[in-house]
């Protein structure tokens, strides 16, 4: 961030705002100087706190960059700006933000109950942040780095996760409705109670990732190593082609028009559990131990 720049952001939202300097640093829990020095382009704030300025003075994160564009910027005559305090005034008014938080480094930034994440990020670094209960409906994330982050309880659906690292992260019960992961590395993430319905995985590794009670329904995995896995309850409609498997179980499940292709089968083993006929013809196809399998009575 360019420290001028910030700065006469920063002024124009605060009297936007009809804060003093002296309230505004109330409000962020520092000293009135710190803030002075922020608008005079002496120093910047940290990536938390301009997350903090963002809801106090009632505009989105975007504001402070310089690429921020403004809803209705487009229409302004040549050698005429818009002026900072009506910048933040459109910027609060327009219906949604521009959300782009691609190239950053969110670490312990605390984003929960956004309701406006549907743009991306790309290439970022995330680690230890928290978005708990957001709505990040079609977000697209590329070649992030992903680490120990909680998305419990948010819209994930229609989302894109490509070329990324997902290490450690909690999904629980979140929406991943026709979610997308594709060329990405997932260990240790936890999808407990997560409704996966027609979500995909191609070309990507699940390792040591918790599915338990999870909605599996449509869901596909395309050319995926899965390992170190358990699968439960119903799955139905899913499709398992080309993957490979290592420590896979299917434990206590029911597999309903479960489609199974490929080699590496032998490698599932199945504790207590039922397949149609379709499925269970998939299976014996592709040479899978069905000790642990029954077939349903129709």
């Amino acid at each position: 961030m360019e420290p001028n720049l910030v700065g006469n952001k920063i002024v124009a939202a605060r009297k936007q705002a009809n804060l003093s300097q002296s309230q505004l640093a109330e409000q962020l829990f520092i000293s009135p100087q710190a803030v002075g020095k922020w608008e005079r382009g002496e120093s910047v704030p940290d990536i938390i706190t301009v997350t903090k300025l963002a809801q106090i003075l009632g505009v989105d994160l975007n504001y402070f960059s310089e690429g921020f564009t403004s809803a209705g910027t487009e229409n302004t005559t040549p050698g005429h700006s818009t002026k900072a305090g009506e910048e933040v005034a459109i910027a609060k008014q327009s219906g949604k933000p521009n959300w782009d938080m691609s190239r950053g480094n969110w670490v312990d930034a605390d984003f929960s109950g956004l309701k406006n994440l549907h743009e991306k990020f790309a290439s970022s670094n995330l680690q230890r942040s928290k978005f708990i209960g957001s709505d990040m409906s079609n977000l697209i994330m590329k070649a992030n780095n992903v680490e120990s982050c909680d998305f419990s309880k948010s819209d994930l659906s229609n989302s894109q996760f490509e070329n990324s690292h997902l290490v450690s992260n909690t999904f629980n019960e979140c929406l991943l409705q026709e979610a997308r992961f594709s060329g990405s590395y997932l260990k240790g993430c936890d999808f407990t109670n997560a409704d996966l319905t027609g979500t995909h995985f191609r070309r990507s590794s699940l390792l040591k990732t918790i599915l338990a009670n999870a909605i599996l329904n449509r869901t596909s995995f395309d050319e995926t190593d899965l390992s170190a896995i358990i699968f439960n309850g119903v799955v139905q409609d899913c499709t398992f082609d080309n993957c490979s498997f290592s420590k896979v179980i299917f434990q206590d499940a029911k597999l309903i028009n479960t489609f199974f292709k490929g080699k590496g089968m032998k490698n599932i083993r199945f504790e207590n559990c039922e397949a149609d006929r379709l499925t269970y013809e998939f299976l014996k196809s592709g040479k899978a131990d069905l000790t642990g399998v029954s077939l349903m009575t129709e």
